[in-house]
C-alpha cells in the first residue's frame, strides 16, 4: 500500500486551483470582444486571425490607391468636358470667320480672334488644373506648371500643315501602306516663288499643287483611279528622315536652318509657309502614373490613372513619329493658335478648309482622352465596388475566428466559477487538520 503524505496532497490541491484561476483569468480577458490574444489560445485559429489581418491590410491599402485613382480621373474627366465644350465653341467661331465675307474693318473678325484667344487661354487653364499640389497633365513631373503661353508681344513664325481629311489621306496614301506609323495625315506648306501655295509629303518628298490636293485629285478618282501616282506631283525635294527636325522645333516653330531653307520643283523656287503668331510650350512629361487597382494570387496588377499632354493635344506633323522630333504635348494647342492667327489675318479661304479641320481635329483628339479616361475611371469603380465586398468578407472572417461569443462566454464563467467553489468547499474537507482543530 502506497501511501500519499498530508504535504504533497496540499500542494498538488494548490496546484489545482492556480490552474482553475489561470483558466478563469483567461476567460475574463474576452471580455473585451476578442477570445484571441496569444498563440496558445487557439494556435490554428491564431493563424487564420493572422493571415486574415494582412490581407485586411493589403486591402485597404489597394482600397486607398483606387480612391485616388478615381479622384484623380474626376478631375481630369472634369477638366475634358471642359476643354471640348471650349473646342466645340472654337470651330463654330471658325466657320463664322471662314463665311465672313466682309473686309477686315466691316466684318467680325476682330470680336471672333478675341473669343478665340479667350477660349485658347481657358484651355491652358484648365490644362493646368491641379490636383491637391500635383498638375494632372504633368506627367510625373507633375509637381510643376506644365503648360505655357508665350507673351503676345513675343510671337513666333511656325510652320503651316495642310491636315489631310479621310478622303484625302485615303487617296494620298499607298493603298498597300497598312504601316500605321508611315500613314499620311498631313503635308507641309510651300510657298512659290510664282505667289502659288504647293504641299510637300515629307515622307516621300513629293511637292503637289493646292489645287490638286485640295481638288483635282477628286477628278482622278472620278477617271477610276483610287491612289495617287508619280504624274500627280509637280516635282520632288529630297527629304531624308530628319527633314522637320532639322527645320522646325516640335512646337512648329522655324528654326533658323528652316528660315533659310529653299526648294525647287519644276522650275519654281520654294520655301516653308509661316504664320506669326504665340505658342503653348510644355514641360511635363509623357510618363504615366500607376496606382495598384486590384490584388491578384500573386502579385499585384496597377494601371495608369493620368493622361499627358501628347494625350490631350495629340502630334502633328511637327512632333510625330516621322519628324524626328519628341512629342511637345501641345500640338492640337498650337494648331489653334495658328487658326486663330489667321483669323487675325482675315484668311477665310484658309479657315474654310485647313482651319475648320484643324479645328475639328483638335476637339477629337480631346474627345479620345475623355473617352479613354471614363472607360478607364469606369474599372476603377468596379474595382472600388469589389475590393469593399471583400473588405466585407474579410471583417467577417476576422469576426468570425477571433470574436468572443458572450453567452458561451458566460456558461463557461458559471461553470469555471462553480467548479472553483466546489473544489475550495471540498479542499476544506479532506486537507490535514490544523492544531487549532485538534484541540477542539
Amino acid at each position: 500500500m502506497i501511501r500519499i503524505s498530508s504535504n504533497y496532497s496540499v500542494q498538488r490541491y494548490q496546484r489545482d486551483l492556480n490552474a482553475l484561476d489561470y483558466a478563469k483569468t483567461r476567460l475574463m480577458e474576452q471580455g473585451d470582444g476578442s477570445k484571441l490574444h496569444r498563440p496558445s489560445d487557439d494556435s490554428v485559429g491564431y493563424s487564420r486571425y493572422l493571415r486574415y489581418s494582412v490581407s485586411e491590410g493589403e486591402n485597404d491599402r489597394y482600397q486607398d490607391s483606387v480612391k485616388a485613382g478615381v479622384s484623380w480621373m474626376n478631375s481630369t474627366e472634369s477638366s475634358l468636358t471642359a476643354m471640348e465644350d471650349i473646342q466645340k465653341t472654337f470651330k463654330a467661331k471658325t466657320l463664322q470667320a471662314a463665311n465672313d465675307d466682309k473686309d477686315e474693318k466691316g466684318g467680325d473678325w476682330p470680336a471672333i480672334a478675341r473669343e478665340m484667344k479667350a477660349g485658347i487661354e481657358q484651355i491652358v487653364s484648365l490644362a493646368n488644373t491641379q490636383l491637391g499640389d500635383r498638375y494632372i497633365f504633368g506627367g510625373q513631373a507633375d509637381l510643376r506648371e506644365p503648360f505655357k503661353l508665350s507673351n503676345p508681344n513675343d510671337l513666333k513664325y511656325r510652320g503651316v500643315a495642310k491636315t489631310l481629311d479621310d478622303r484625302q489621306a485615303a487617296f494620298f496614301n499607298d493603298a498597300s501602306n497598312n504601316k500605321s506609323a508611315d500613314f499620311l495625315h498631313q503635308m507641309l506648306s510651300l510657298d512659290g516663288d510664282d505667289g502659288k501655295t504647293y504641299y510637300l509629303n515629307t515622307l516621300t518628298g513629293d511637292v503637289y499643287t493646292k489645287q490638286f490636293v485640295q481638288e483635282g485629285y477628286k477628278d482622278v478618282i472620278t477617271n477610276g483611279r483610287k491612289t495617287v501616282s508619280a504624274a500627280d506631283r509637280v516635282g520632288n525635294i529630297a527629304t531624308g528622315p530628319n527633314f522637320i527636325k532639322n527645320n522646325f522645333k516640335n512646337t512648329g516653330e522655324v528654326t533658323a536652318a528652316g528660315s533659310a531653307w529653299t526648294g525647287t520643283a519644276n522650275g519654281v523656287n520654294l520655301k516653308f509657309s509661316t504664320v506669326r503668331q504665340q505658342l503653348v510650350t510644355y514641360s511635363g512629361d509623357m510618363r504615366y502614373i500607376s496606382m495598384v487597382k486590384q490584388n491578384g494570387s500573386t502579385e499585384p496588377t496597377a494601371d495608369t490613372v493620368n493622361k499627358t499632354g501628347a494625350d490631350v493635344f495629340g502630334r502633328d506633323l511637327f512632333d510625330d513619329k516621322n519628324s524626328g522630333n519628341e512629342p511637345s504635348g501641345t500640338a492640337m494647342l498650337n494648331n489653334m493658335l495658328t487658326v486663330h492667327a489667321k483669323t487675325k489675318a482675315c484668311d477665310s479661304h484658309w479657315l474654310s478648309s485647313d482651319g475648320v479641320t484643324l479645328a475639328d481635329v483638335a476637339n477629337q483628339v480631346t474627345l479620345q482622352a475623355h473617352t479613354e479616361t471614363g472607360a478607364r475611371s469606369h474599372l476603377y469603380t468596379d474595382m472600388k465596388e469589389v475590393l469593399t465586398n471583400y473588405k466585407e468578407n474579410i471583417t467577417r472572417d476576422i469576426t468570425d475566428v477571433s470574436s468572443t461569443d458572450v453567452a458561451e462566454l458566460a456558461m463557461k464563467m458559471m461553470q469555471q466559477q462553480t467548479i472553483m467553489s466546489m473544489s475550495l468547499a471540498m479542499g476544506s474537507r479532506i486537507l490535514p487538520l490544523s492544531l487549532v482543530d485538534y484541540l477542539h
